[in-house]
């Protein structure tokens, strides 16, 4: 009897494969295959078959399944010989809490890869050996595994095992370019390739064996597949292996067989940030030209020590940033790394980006995670300049009000290009970065009247006097023909001439209040012209749009500003669009130019009252306040409680029914959101950004928005302090802490819970009081003084039982568990766990019960229950990634994989700890990386694999060394040295033992019982 899981699930007797029955009974099989020859526990069971989510008698079908297996199985065995030791070759048996899968060691063809793949792995194993081994496991490969099966586990499941056949096909691989036996390696390397398009190792491997075997032009082919699937969906390129690959083929070089591949380096991203292209560009042929000479020279700026600059300058509306634009787009193929924009919205009256600001959005752009983005202005311009060298990027830097603003933000590779646009001529620049200066002039008659063609058509010809009058009026600039052409557009019965003649009659008016002859006198006749067209509710929404302190706004922003409905807005908005008075942006949201914002609130402060100006401000952060408490309650519905109370406003909130769409309002608001807690003259500033700051802070927390965070918090310090309110200042106090911790500012983060504390103490928040004191506990436990930790959180337990905060109370039990697990005090850490999560339960809370069972997993693995530790991590994985949380998918992905590696299954380990590791990065959680790095050093020891294992560890060190974690420095130490203890480097391994030995010392950690064991077999 054979029970065949690489491919459609299938149990076979002799050649007939036997009828399993419906789904859910073939699901109940492949569960328990899954983990043959080790217990299943019922839960486990049920929490595969459902996805976390099981119906009401879920056991009872479990139950009705597995008698209906068992006898299907004794059936089977009566028609076989009976198996090792006259038994079924498989058994389905029950154990105490669940049943058990056993099998003969080549009944199961998942164990028979598996115990084939070790042995050809081993590093005793000669390569003729291991090609052999190595294939014969490939080849029990039938296609997908569990074919057939849906859900969740199901498709985890089928990622560990195609992680496990990639990483054998690639030894195997390796073997046989080895033995130089290239001839071998396309059959089995070619489909895996093409089921897995961006694995760059493969296509290495395939590419050197088809080039082995004199089939270069179809090596090339491989390459040329891979950078089109990497670019079209991931928008990156080849990383150096193949490049260099590509490089050897395409010069002709022989390719010599490789004893070892390069380890493989993660491309960094390459940025794609040009707005659309302007339609329709009109002229400009010698700007253009002139860009191009001082851009992209015909020497390529051989000799250049530094970045070269260009600055277009040019008054208000005279096309700069279209100009800008269309040129990167003609030229974005001359910069394969990306290219790099910003609106530095340097004449915006409210909201000008700082240097600091847009280095946040290049940074993350660049790929460097949000938590590594230093804080002050200088270092992170210095981390911009590292991201950037030796890269070949375009950076468009759009209106810039001065060169102090860009001077942050220059590259210092000579091989990028940067772009700039302000209506400063940026002397400073000139003279002391060498940049080459374009100034940009109004349009001449002959472009003007070809644009104004393009955008209203053949009434220029047909009316020309009157056309070329309107492009004079409009003083030939691009922005004041734009609109003044949909005027012309919206009146097709009106002659041209009296169309102008409305015009110039705007222009008399303003005439008489404006002196001089700026050109943007004219732009203000246009926008006046087109403005007085408009109808009530579009004009009074256009004038508090310039009251709207960020970059942009969505329809229900716009709505609380307006105090209308939604329907009214919209429309409204529609007609504001077609006078190009607003831009229609991605996302559903809307725009102006900063002229135009300009003119906008200089309407609002001459026809709308300061009490009304007030009022509709007050209800954009009214509904701001709504919008992201709605946001959090979706996300974080057990944690309402501890939320201000928020009242829904009269005009409605977005949609924010699911997740994806509650972090995707918050992501779109944010620079919203930070503007109007920065504004100095806000009404009510406690009652608003205050709230703001403490609804948002979990938000913060978990996504790694940290200078975002301290900007809010900030303010809303200043808030609570400005109108005296203790309880405010205490919560906003907690969120600053909590951001100060989490950048690893643990003397900034101690400070600040020790001034909240004695303002608690001072004024009775017994509440606040337990918050920071189990805040001081965490920071004690990162700094490994674990004895005072507990004392923190043991006082904070009762001061949250005495106030009745059940929530408040279960995370500290859950904090105090991790410190007690950290001394191995195991029976009272699995107490607290125990407590923890009766509490979660009780309340519905499933992100804290998902952490304590996690938690209780990591200490199951303590004890030397890997089976039942994975069931408990299994679970906690599945409502993480069910409740869209980052950070505790990572941390238990991580966690799971250290379990796996318990079980000695280091292949599923490994791929559990490089996708925690991806996500860590991602959010900036560098505690999260440092132990994902170490758990993934540990896999790889596992699997043979000395040399990755120990960059592992190292890097590990590093980020360790950097926040200060003293528990994952001893723990990459010790890995280091069980590494170096395999290879018989003694010296080395004892060096390293001696440095966790110290470590784990300070830390007062039994475990430094356990390396001291180690270091006196030396």
């Amino acid at each position: 009897m054979k029970l065949l899981v690489l491919g459609p699930l299938e149990l076979r007797l002799e050649r007939e494969a036997l009828d399993l029955g419906q789904p859910r009974r073939r699901a109940v099989l492949a569960a328990l295959a899954a983990d043959c020859g080790r217990p299943v526990s019922m839960e486990t069971l049920v929490d595969r078959l459902w996805d976390g989510d099981p119906p009401d008698g879920a056991r009872s079908v479990v139950y009705s399944h597995i008698s209906r297996l068992r006898r299907l199985l004794e059936e089977a065995a009566a028609g076989e010989d009976g198996g090792a030791a006259g038994q079924p070759s498989i058994r389905l048996g029950k154990v105490s809490g669940g049943y058990v899968l056993e099998a003969d060691d080549d009944a199961v063809d998942l164990t028979r890869f598996r115990s084939l793949v070790a042995r050809g792995r081993g590093p005793a194993c000669p390569d003729a050996e291991r090609t052999g081994l190595l294939e014969e496991a490939l080849r029990l490969w039938r296609g997908v595994p569990l074919e057939g099966l849906s859900g969740a586990w199901a498709e985890r499941i089928r990622t560990g095992w195609d992680q496990e056949r990639i990483e054998a096909t690639l030894a195997w691989a390796r073997a046989c370019l080895r033995r130089r036996s290239p001839e071998r390696v396309p059959e089995l390397v070619r489909p895996l390739l093409a089921d897995h398009p961006l694995n760059e190792q493969l296509a290495a491997l395939l590419m050197r064996s088809l080039t082995d075997v004199g089939s270069a032009a179809e090596a090339l082919h491989v390459y040329t597949g891979i950078r089109e699937h990497l670019a079209d969906e991931l928008n990156l390129q080849p990383g150096p292996e193949l490049r260099s690959l590509y490089e050897e083929l395409s010069s002709g070089a022989a390719l010599p067989p490789r004893q070892r591949p390069a380890p493989q380096q993660t491309a960094p991203p390459v940025p794609a940030q040009l707005p659309m292209n302007v339609r329709p560009f009109i002229g400009r042929d010698d700007q253009l030209a002139d860009l191009t000479r001082a851009l992209m020279p015909a020497d390529g700026g051989e000799g250049a020590t530094a970045a070269v600059v260009s600055a277009v300058s040019g008054t208000a509306g005279v096309g700069k940033t279209a100009l800008a634009v269309h040129w990167a787009h003609q030229s974005r193929g001359e910069f394969p790394d990306g290219q790099l924009y910003v609106d530095l919205r340097g004449y915006d009256p409210q909201s000008p980006l700082s240097a600091a600001q847009a280095l946040v959005g290049f940074l993350t752009a660049l790929g460097v995670p949000l938590q590594e983005i230093p804080l002050r202005l200088e270092d992170r311009a210095a981390r911009y300049r590292t991201a950037l060298d030796g890269r070949r990027l375009l950076v468009i830097l759009d209106n810039a009000a001065s060169a102090a603003q860009v001077r942050p933000l220059l590259p210092g590779s000579p091989n990028c290009r940067v772009l700039i646009t302000s209506r400063d001529s940026l002397s400073a620049l000139v003279a002391v970065h060498g940049a080459h200066r374009v100034v940009l002039d109004a349009l001449d008659l002959t472009d003007s009247l070809a644009l104004l063609r393009a955008l209203i058509g053949e009434r220029v010809d047909a009316e020309r006097a009157c056309a070329e009058d309107l492009a004079q009026q409009c003083a030939r600039l691009p922005l004041a023909l734009r609109v003044a052409a949909e005027l012309v557009l919206s009146r097709p019965a009106d002659p041209l001439a009296d169309l102008v003649a409305e015009l110039h009659d705007h222009q008399r008016r303003l005439d008489l209040l404006e002196s001089g002859d700026d050109p943007r006198a004219a732009v203000r006749a246009v926008f006046s012209w087109s403005y007085a067209r408009l109808a009530d509710l579009p004009a009074r929404l256009f004038r508090l749009l310039g009251l709207h302190p960020g970059p942009d706004a969505d329809l229900h922003d716009l709505a609380a500003l307006a105090g209308e409905s939604v329907n009214a807005v919209r429309r409204a908005l529609d007609g504001l669009v077609r006078a190009h008075l607003v831009n229609r942006i991605i996302g559903g949201r809307y725009g102006m130019h900063d002229l135009l914002r300009v003119y906008a609130a200089e309407l609002a402060a001459l026809h709308d009252p300061e009490t009304e100006r007030d009022a509709a401000l007050t209800r954009l952060l009214d509904h701001c306040l709504a919008a992201s408490a709605a946001a959090m309650d979706v996300l974080y519905p057990a944690e309402r409680h501890l939320r201000p109370d928020v009242e829904r406003p009269a005009s409605g909130l977005p949609p924010l029914r699911t997740a994806e769409e509650a972090r995707a309002w918050l992501a779109a608001a944010q620079p919203t959101l930070v503007a109007l807690c920065s504004r100095a003259e806000e009404p009510g500033p406690s009652r608003h950004t205050v709230r703001i700051a403490t609804t948002l802070h979990r938000h913060y927390e978990r996504t790694g928005h940290y200078t975002d965070a301290l900007t809010v918090h900030t303010h809303a310090l200043r808030a609570a302090r400005s109108v005296g309110d203790p309880r405010e200042e205490a919560d906003v106090l907690a969120c600053l802490g909590a951001v100060h911790r989490r950048i690893g500012e643990y003397d900034s983060a101690q400070h600040l819970h020790d001034t909240a504390l004695a303002l608690c103490r001072r004024t009775g928040y017994a509440a606040g009081e337990a918050r920071h004191l189990t805040n001081v506990g965490v920071l004690l436990e990162l700094r490994g003084r674990y004895r005072e930790a507990a004392e923190q959180h043991e006082r904070a337990v009762v001061l949250f039982r005495s106030v009745g905060d059940a929530q408040g109370e279960a995370d500290v039990l859950n904090n105090l568990g991790i410190v007690l697990e950290l001394v191995e005090d195991f029976t009272a850490a699995v107490e607290r766990y125990e407590c923890a999560l009766a509490l979660y339960r009780s309340m519905d809370h499933p992100l804290g019960e998902a952490s304590a069972l996690g938690n209780l997993g990591i200490l199951l693995v303590r004890l030397g229950d890997h089976t039942a530790a994975a069931g408990h991590l299994e679970r906690a994985l599945t409502v993480f990634r069910r409740l869209g949380n980052t950070s505790g998918t990572g941390h238990a992905l991580s966690n799971l994989g250290n379990t796996l590696s318990g079980l000695g299954r280091y292949a599923e380990a490994a791929g559990h700890q490089r996708e925690a590791l991806e996500l860590f990065r991602r959010i900036g959680e560098r505690y999260g990386e440092t132990g994902a790095l170490n758990g993934l050093g540990e896999a790889l020891h596992g699997l043979g694999r000395p040399a990755e294992a120990l960059d592992a560890h190292a890097q590990a060190l590093e980020v360790a060394r950097e926040i200060e974690e003293q528990e994952e420095q001893a723990r990459a130490h010790v890995g280091t040295a069980a590494v170096l203890r395999a290879g018989e480097d003694v010296a080395g391994e004892v060096t390293h033992l001696r440095e966790a030995l110290t470590l784990y010392t300070a830390l007062d950690s039994p475990r430094a019982q356990e390396v001291a064991k180690l270091l006196g077999g030396h």
